[in-house]
């Protein structure tokens, strides 16, 4: 309980000193799970083929096999990728809807899913069915609900959107679509109706709106707010945009830790482990391993015009498990970015980089002041 305690205070300065204790390269978190905590280590692992034999976890039982899995993933990331400039356009709507001085990360949630909406469920789905996505949005079941009461009625709210979402299925199955027009089209072509169920497939839709959203929300609160805390004048920032990006997802990466359950038994670090073991390799301890990175510590955009100085860069995994919409995401991020720095001055209060731990590694609660800059005199 101690340790869980001590985790929850400062989950990343709690996993550095388990790295620094550790003698064997792996250490062992709170729950139980095994972390590889040595830089070479996980790069290794995270390539080796014996590791990565059998399915994703993160589809969990919707699939039938890795095949599948992999032809939802790049159905996904092409769609999203066609719809960059439908999304470029709903952000620049979100952004002037943001308040003067918002709450974040609360706010950064919401300017993700306004922008991304009508990729996710085009304007002609039924509008109940498209209300119902965005109380999801709201209400807990896309990002995840602090409260305990919340949760509870996240779960009928979830339960009512995946039977719309499975009806919404059925009826396109009838009447398919020549192109997609949403993620939900796109997750359908590459699921054959003798082989995914509809409620399946719905629930497909769902995981991928929160594994598009609340990675993108997250990195990008992390990006305005080091950016922000690095940059304190009243000038615009020294760095391109993608920099900032970059190095955001190199010094708080969302997913801190990468899990996969054991497919067979193997010895990492001269540690035995068993098939069904879960084992995990860091992003955050690789990003700031001194062998990998100078001044890994260091808030830095600039390092990513120089050379020599990127390490093994894992916020989206390695290996034959690498995030299929990694390229994707790094461009929905830096248009989110540039839209909300555009012309704009920002300055945040309240902010620190001590991590809260959700679904991942988000920002804890900080106000962003985005205060419009004055045209140039001519």
């Amino acid at each position: 309980m101690g340790d869980k305690r001590r985790f929850r205070r400062d989950p990343l300065a709690y996993i550095e000193g388990l790295r620094r204790r550790s003698t064997t390269g792996i250490i062992r978190l709170p729950w139980g799970e095994y972390c590889v905590s040595d830089a070479n280590q996980a790069r290794a692992l995270l390539r080796d083929p014996e590791f990565h034999t059998g399915m994703s976890d993160f589809f969990g039982a919707l699939l039938p096999t890795r095949e599948a899995q992999v032809a939802v993933g790049h159905a996904v990331r092409d769609f999203l990728r066609a719809g960059v400039p439908q999304y470029r356009a709903g952000l620049a709507r979100a952004v002037t809807e943001l308040d003067p001085a918002g709450r974040w990360p609360e706010s950064g949630n919401r300017l993700v899913h306004r922008s991304v909406a009508d990729l996710m469920l085009h304007p002609g789905t039924p509008a109940a069915t498209r209300r119902l996505s965005d109380r999801a949005a709201r209400g807990g079941v896309v990002f995840h609900a602090p409260q305990v009461w919340r949760r509870v009625r996240a779960e009928i709210l979830r339960a009512r959107l995946v039977a719309a979402l499975t009806e919404q299925v059925r009826q396109r199955r009838e009447h398919p679509a020549e192109q997609p027009r949403d993620v939900l089209d796109a997750v359908l072509g590459a699921c054959p109706a003798a082989e995914v169920p509809d409620r399946a497939v719905a629930e497909l839709q769902l995981m991928m709106h929160r594994a598009i959203v609340v990675p993108l929300s997250a990195s990008l609160a992390w990006s305005v707010l080091l950016g922000c805390l690095h940059h304190t004048a009243d000038s615009p920032w020294p760095w391109p945009v993608d920099q900032v990006v970059r190095e955001a997802l190199r010094h708080r990466p969302m997913p801190w830790v990468l899990a996969r359950t054991v497919p067979r038994p193997l010895e990492v670090g001269g540690v035995p482990f068993r098939a069904g073991d879960l084992l995990s390799v860091s992003p955050y301890l690789t990003h700031h391993d001194e062998q990998q990175w100078s001044d890994p510590d260091v808030f830095r955009p600039e390092r990513w015009q120089e050379t020599g100085d990127h390490g093994c860069f894992i916020t989206f995994g390695a290996g034959p498990f690498t995030c299929a919409g990694a390229a994707v995401a790094q461009t929905l991020l830096v248009e989110s970015l540039t839209a909300l720095t555009h012309d704009a001055h920002l300055s945040v209060t309240g902010g620190n980089t001590r991590a809260a731990m959700a679904e991942g590694n988000v920002p804890r609660p900080f106000t962003l002041r985005r205060t419009p800059m004055p045209p140039p005199k001519t």
